[in-house]
């Protein structure tokens, strides 16, 4: 191998120097000026004595030459021999070059170090606040909650990370979220998966972390690998929550993560809630009221003023809360046995609009004996339900509902899915049938013999990206509302869509039973974000074994249009081994936001309930 040339050392020694970046070239030139100011200094002192002693020797023509060196146009009114006004020029044009140099060089180092502030690469330094980590469309649904959550709280922060551009982030949330009052948000680029990106997140500090599962292919590889980064960071890690798309991939996050991270199941929680609310219209409506913040929230208080009273004495002891279990070593019991009695170290689950407004009644209100109704649950029979369209988590969908319905029970899946056809072994209740199906067309759809049907369920097909398949999901709403008019038809309808903003288009088909599955983990998130032990409640609330929520006729636990107290409400459903919770208004049913449904009401207040309301009850299916 030949010998480098002199050449070629001197252009490495330059570009190893260039590289240095900004200060490294503010130091060449001012060396270069500096070399230049002296070389003509000397040689002033040297050539023009006479010019030199007016300036006062070698001071003054440092100061000389340093000012035509900066200000070049100095020259113009310099006077003297030719060799001076030579030397003065050359320092005035060497000072041109540098000068011009040295602005580029600030500017550009200016726009650099602008540009990665504009970025988003400094550290956060607040404490206390809430990380988010990654990018989906249910960062608006969380960071909406959150900052309702925190409306009265001042310096409450939210800090996102994610590998998108700052001001893009910042634009995104202006638009789809719009003013947070008190609360800031702050938004850092960078890779969640990267243990040196989330340093400058400041999580020794945090209060809590969210992990998204962005959109995507195999969006639980990426979540995953966050959890894993989040596990190498050093020092105090706060609690973090993290949204799993596939239930196959629980144990690999758990694993990651850690016995300390809450891991939500996407798939396992939105195919519960389909199931339950194609069973019972308005289940949704009461589920999305409890999950997000603007209604009834769910808290865990201890009182000692209930200890030694029964469950069932407890029910009616809040004037504006309602009581839906207890907590006893770290076991969450929804509706327990109404003679169980409440411990000192026992926590009381209520639903409140606020924690302010949990307060002991003054003396417990009483029941109307004459309102109370005393009618025995009817058994359930087998049942027949329709799915339309077909997605990943339908197979999941069956084997809920196969843990809900009566032995005998038909499932028809009437789809042109591919994958439609197979995979429904073990089911113990339920008999599947597939017939091929166009869900949009209408003939295709009168083929199927609707009427026979209890209950239908319109999933959203994962063939299509999520804005068609929520049109084609819309279509079918509406030629299914449209054959119930003309022919007279009546069973359950609950879709499942993507985007929130598509809902609002869909009640005009009357569908108050819809289930935004990205909404859904959303708002599951963000309250468990302010409360980790709500985990065991909303798990508790979506599974099939043990008590859920269910819509019951008015008529079973009181007398229509006598005028009542929601306590003889309360009374009634403790009779039946149940807790009432709410009721659901029949003439109110197309009216959104609520459809109709009303949580924790007042126990004083009087109301009239009629036929085709509801009593909205946890109790046992």
């Amino acid at each position: 191998m030949s010998r480098a040339t002199v050449r070629e050392r001197v252009r490495y020694w330059f570009d190893t120097a260039m590289s240095k970046g900004t200060v490294a070239l503010i130091g060449w030139l001012g060396l270069i000026s500096l070399g230049l100011i002296l070389l003509v200094t000397l040689l002033s002192l040297w050539l023009t004595p006479a010019e030199a002693a007016e300036h006062d020797g070698f001071a003054g023509m440092l100061w000389a030459t340093l000012m035509r060196t900066l200000s070049p146009g100095k020259v113009a009114g310099d006077t003297g021999s030719a060799p001076f006004i030579a030397l003065m020029f050359a320092a005035s044009l060497g000072g041109i070059f540098i000068v011009s140099a040295l602005v580029g060089v600030l500017a550009n180092g200016l726009m650099t170090k602008f540009e990665r502030l504009r970025k988003g690469r400094s550290r956060v330094i607040e404490t206390g606040h809430i990380v988010i980590l990654g990018w989906s469309d249910q960062v608006f649904t969380i960071i909406t909650e959150l900052v309702q959550a925190h409306a009265s709280e001042r310096g409450s922060v939210i800090a996102i990370l994610a590998d998108r551009d700052k001001l893009a982030m910042d634009d995104d949330l202006r638009q789809h979220v719009g003013e947070t009052g008190r609360t800031k948000l702050v938004c850092r680029t960078g890779r969640p998966t990267e243990p040196a990106d989330l340093d400058l997140m400041n999580l020794g500090a945090a209060r809590s972390v969210v992990v998204l599962s962005p959109q995507g292919d195999d969006p639980d590889a990426h979540v995953i690998k966050t959890l894993l980064a989040l596990a190498k960071c050093e020092g105090d890690r706060p609690p973090v929550v993290a949204a799993i798309a596939s239930t196959t991939n629980m144990g690999a996050a758990r694993l990651a993560g850690g016995p300390e991270v809450h891991l939500v199941d996407s798939d396992d929680t939105a195919s519960r809630l389909i199931v339950q609310s194609s069973r019972q219209s308005g289940t949704s409506v009461v589920c999305m009221d409890l999950l997000n913040f603007s209604g009834g929230e769910i808290y865990l208080r201890s009182d000692a003023n209930l200890a030694g009273l029964t469950y069932g004495e407890a029910l009616p002891a809040y004037q504006t809360a309602t009581v839906i279990g207890l907590r006893r070593d770290g076991r969450v019991m929804l509706n327990p046995a109404m003679d169980t009695v409440i411990d000192a170290a026992d926590e009381v689950i209520v639903i409140a609009q606020d924690d302010s407004m949990i307060h002991l009644a003054d003396g417990m209100p009483q029941a109307q004996e004459e309102a109370i109704v005393s009618v025995e649950p009817e058994r359930p029979g087998p049942e027949r339900t329709l799915i339309l369209n077909w997605n990943g988590r339908g197979r999941h969908i069956i084997r809920c509902l196969d843990g809900y319905v009566a032995p005998g029970s038909v499932l028809d899946i009437a789809s042109d899915h591919p994958d439609a056809a197979t995979g429904f072994e073990g089911l113990v209740n339920l008999t599947v049938n597939v017939k091929g199906c166009e869900t949009t067309d209408r003939y295709a759809l009168e083929a199927l013999g609707l009427g026979v049907y209890q209950h239908v369920v319109v999933l959203s097909d994962d063939r299509h990206p999520a804005g068609h398949a929520d049109t084609r999901t819309l279509m079918t709403l509406l030629q299914l509302r449209d054959m119930q008019t003309s022919l007279g038809e009546r069973y359950s309808i609950v879709s499942e869509m993507h985007d929130e903003s598509n809902r609002a288009l869909a009640e005009v088909t009357r569908a108050d039973d819809i289930v935004i599955s990205d909404t859904v983990i959303g708002l599951l998130l963000a309250q468990l974000t302010e409360n980790q032990h709500l985990a065991e409640v909303f798990g508790y609330l979506f599974d099939s074994r043990g008590s859920e929520i269910y819509p019951r006729p008015a008529g079973d636990y009181v007398r229509a249009g006598v005028p009542i107290t929601f306590a003889s409400v309360i009374e009634s459903a403790r009779r039946r081994g149940e807790s009432a919770i709410g009721y659901r208004l029949v003439d109110q049913v197309n009216e959104a936001p609520h459809f109709g449904v009303v949580l924790n009401p007042d126990k004083s207040r009087i109301l009239r309930l009629g036929p085709g309301d509801s009593v909205i009850v946890l109790a046992e299916h």
